[in-house]
């Protein structure tokens, strides 16, 4: 086949599989996820049951794929906004920031406890914790940052407190827990 026909209809497959996507996480936002049927997600979506099927077995298979979606833009924006700050330290800054607004803002996402495991989550994390402890790295080089634990240990203190954001009521709040946190990076 020409390069143009399997790149149109790679294109049309990737098309079809966010529309379905889409459809389905806007359908469970407003109904849950026990009462979205796989009819309502291909109406939805604008597309047949049996074209439906021929991506995903079920709707359980949808959301997984949604939130998979979901976990790659946000590592897309934190890597994003380590590129865009300044030196180490701001870099550093910027990534734990981002990241704990992340964690805010899907503090009560109805299928955050639903979806948050399975191995694309635990890929994720470690990606995660490899970044920040390059940025660590970087940061403890330049002097901006403790250089008595290991960078990997560091990152996952980073994470972990970091991932408490979720249970915070305010912006503000989550503002002090960036603060503190990078407090006990300093040298």
């Amino acid at each position: 086949m020409p390069k143009l026909w399997n790149d149109t209809i790679e294109e049309h497959r990737r098309t079809v599989h966010a529309a379905i996507l889409d459809a389905a996480a806007r359908l469970v936002a407003q109904h849950g996820l026990a009462s979205v049927t796989m009819t309502q997600i291909a109406q939805a979506a604008g597309i047949g049951r049996a074209t439906l099927y021929k991506y995903f077995p079920d709707v359980q298979a949808i959301m997984m794929a949604w939130h998979e979606r979901q976990v790659a833009r946000h590592l897309h924006q934190l890597a994003t906004v380590g590129l865009d700050a300044g030196g180490p330290g701001q870099r550093l800054h910027a990534v734990l920031h981002a990241y704990a607004a992340i964690q805010y803002e899907h503090r009560h996402h109805p299928l955050s406890a639903l979806l948050h495991y399975g191995p694309h989550v635990a890929d994720a994390r470690q990606h995660l914790r490899g970044f920040l402890a390059d940025l660590l790295t970087e940061a403890a080089a330049a002097g901006q940052v403790r250089d008595d634990a290991p960078p990997t240990e560091l990152a996952t203190y980073c994470l972990h407190a970091l991932d408490a954001a979720t249970e915070l009521s305010t912006k503000a709040a989550v503002e002090r827990l960036v603060a503190t946190t990078i407090s006990g990076l300093r040298p």
